[in-house]
């Protein structure tokens, strides 16, 4: 109910809050941002931000966008180097460390400080540095630093500047409360009621009647041709191995099955097994009681809940188990009883025991010749398994070797097979219906982690019996698609675009029209050409809220305007515009006592503590003075994107 809410809580402010008080330590292990990469010399100076007396040297700079992007290619494949600082990724890593670095200048210039000891606190808390035994381990400390190539120093820095960090933001957030009547007011648009039209002027209604010759479509391909983009795809070469590609396995030897038999005895002996149903009693007098009652035909249960006891069952337990339950003397009577009768009663150290036996189970056990045929089976598993991960050993070395796909096949009598061309996420490319099959499926985003065609790899289908051999058939860089194959939808984009502007124009005196107080009717003939039936909207903030993000622009900006005012919007990839009129607002009505209200209260308070840290965020980041390398930072990206410096 409360989503409208909560969308405040993913903003940039909410974000960097979280990653400034949660997230530091974790994004220096997940992402190895620090310096001493290597990457300097470049053009603009190794500073690519001074911030205070302190520096963000571009070799820090690039690693952490480098570390910060294979993040993000976890979660999405296909996704370039290009593409992720295209969409912000530049900015949003060094705008981060920028505040980070800024927060611990101002610090210290007030006379905050944080331990070394306060450090060492923080770092016997990270589950990464901490032993089989749940403690802190120098072991596996300077192993995983190791492995990310940090030092020490360099995590006891980082590590410093997000205590700093809590300390400086986390008591301006603290507590934060927003005045009860605002939130009155802002909880009251949750039942907030809305009535309008939204005109809808597509640019396909004054699009020019006579299409394009070929030229015209040439043109318009060649200058949009990022409209018209393909994503990466990948063909995937593969040989499966399992248990039939092995040439020979000797088979079970009789002095192997005697030694597994003989291994085993515990399991072929014969054996016996008893479900009983007991009563303990604290004296013997009570137990032969409890026993001459219910030998007269009554139910050891019954008997026990009359006189206030709990019967317990104990279902299939060997003499040795019922003995380790209980005690030696009560297994013993337990297994000298018949079946359906009681045993004599017997006492261990919680006090005497009253049993029935209320089923016998014997296991008459097997002589070797008896076993012989499921232990040979079981051995023969063994050496196919065993013959199959020594096979997985050989070519996992020929690999490692440079051995290419065809010639490991060949050696091994395999047949390749091909995929047809997929994308990033396992999708056959051009048919979203169809997927990769489920032998490939596992090894799709290995292949799109791989730099070059006809490097094999070695990956487990199924643990123990069959694994993959497979390499990239055909790499297809991202590219436009060919216009011979979408020349139609080019045509259509070049009539939406020769369109949009005569439906701006159509939209701008439909629109000058409603805000002279023409009738709706009226002012839709002003366009000159028949448009789509206006849609009458009638609907709450709540509806919206449902939408889950999934908002129609037109229905957003029904919801953000003014009672009794009109506006134009423009329409996505100039589909058209829209004109939006909306007539009356009802506003909504919460009681102080209503629930929804306790829980706005609580939301607000969270979004409040984050303006709050936010603003004294700015306000450090000024007070410090930060001065950007924009030359340096170029080159950084230059370099990042194999781009030539221009």
């Amino acid at each position: 109910m409360l989503g409208f809410f909560r969308s405040f809580l993913k903003s940039r402010v909410g974000v960097a809050i979280a990653l400034l008080f949660l997230g530091l330590i974790a994004l220096a292990f997940a992402s190895a941002d620090v310096t001493g990469s290597g990457f300097g010399g470049i053009a603009g100076g190794d500073r690519a931000a001074k911030v205070g007396s302190a520096r963000i040297g571009t070799a820090e700079l690039a690693k952490a966008l480098t570390s910060a992007f294979e993040q993000q290619r976890q979660k999405s494949p296909g996704l370039t180097m290009k593409q992720f600082l295209d969409g912000g990724g530049m900015d949003g890593v060094l705008d981060d460390m920028i505040d980070r670095v800024a927060l611990a200048e101002w610090g210290k210039k007030h006379g905050l400080a944080v331990s070394d000891r306060l450090v060492d606190s923080e770092i016997v808390k990270i589950g990464a540095f901490q032993g089989p035994d749940g403690k802190f381990s120098q072991s596996a400390y300077d192993q995983l630093l190791a492995q990310r190539g940090l030092t020490d120093k360099e995590v006891r820095k980082d590590l410093a500047q997000g205590l700093m960090a809590r300390q400086l933001l986390l008591p301006v957030a603290f507590g934060a409360q927003m005045p009860t009547e605002a939130v009155v007011r802002y909880a009251s648009l949750l039942t907030e009621q809305r009535s309008g039209t939204i005109v809808s002027v597509p640019s396909l209604a004054f699009a020019p009647k006579d299409g394009p010759d070929a030229n015209t479509v040439a043109a318009f391909y060649t200058s949009n041709k990022t409209r018209y983009m393909q994503p990466e795809r990948r063909t995937i070469r593969y040989a499966l191995v399992n248990e039939a590609n092995l040439k020979s396995v000797p088979a079970p030897t009789d002095a192997e099955v005697a030694n597994r038999y003989k291994l085993n005895s515990a399991v072929y002996a014969a054996s016996e097994q008893r479900t009983v149903t007991q009563v303990i009693v604290p004296t013997e007098a009570a137990a032969r009681a409890l026993a001459a009652e219910v030998g007269k035909g009554g139910s050891l249960d019954a008997a026990a809940r009359a006189k206030g006891l709990v019967a317990s069952k104990l279902t299939d337990l060997s003499r040795e188990a019922l003995t380790g339950q209980t005690a030696k003397a009560v297994a013993d009577a337990a297994f000298a009883a018949a079946p359906g009768t009681l045993a004599a009663p017997a006492k261990s150290g919680l006090g005497w025991h009253v049993i029935k036996v209320d089923a016998v189970n014997r296991n008459p056990g097997k002589t070797l010749d008896q076993a012989r045929a499921e232990i040979v089976a079981a051995i023969t598993l063994e050496k196919r398994r065993t013959a199959l991960s020594d096979l997985a050993a050989k070519v996992e070395e020929e690999v490692d070797n440079g051995t290419g796909l065809a010639d490991i096949a060949k050696s091994l009598g395999l047949t390749i097979a091909s995929t047809q061309p997929l994308l990033a996420n396992g999708t056959v490319f051009g048919k979203a219906a169809e997927k990769a099959s489920a032998e490939v499926a596992p090894l799709v985003q290995a292949a799109f982690a791989m730099e070059r065609e006809g490097e094999p790899q070695l990956a487990e289908i199924k643990p123990g019996e069959v694994f993959a051999i497979y390499d990239v058939g055909q790499l297809t860089a991202s590219t436009p698609a060919p216009l011979d194959q979408i020349k139609d939808v080019v045509t259509r984009d070049w009539a939406l675009d020769q369109g949009s502007a005569k439906a701006k124009a159509a939209a701008d005196k439909i629109l000058a029209a409603l805000n002279k107080g023409t009738p709706l009717a009226d002012a839709i003939k002003l366009a000159g050409v028949a448009l789509p039936a206006p849609q009458p909207v009638a609907m709450g903030r709540q509806q919206l809220s449902a939408m889950q993000g999934q908002v129609p622009p037109p229905l957003a900006l029904l919801f953000a305007m003014a009672e009794g005012t009109n506006k134009r919007l423009e329409g996505p990839n100039k589909a058209g515009w829209y004109v939006v009129a909306l007539k009356d607002i009802i506003p909504g009505d919460i009681k102080r006592g209503d629930a929804v209200l306790a829980q706005a209260s609580r939301e607000f308070s969270t979004v409040t503590g984050n303006e709050y840290a936010e603003s004294l965020r700015r306000a450090i980041r000024n007070d410090v003075g930060v001065e950007r390398n924009e030359a340096a930072i170029k080159a950084v990206r230059n370099q990042l994107t194999g781009t030539s410096a221009q």
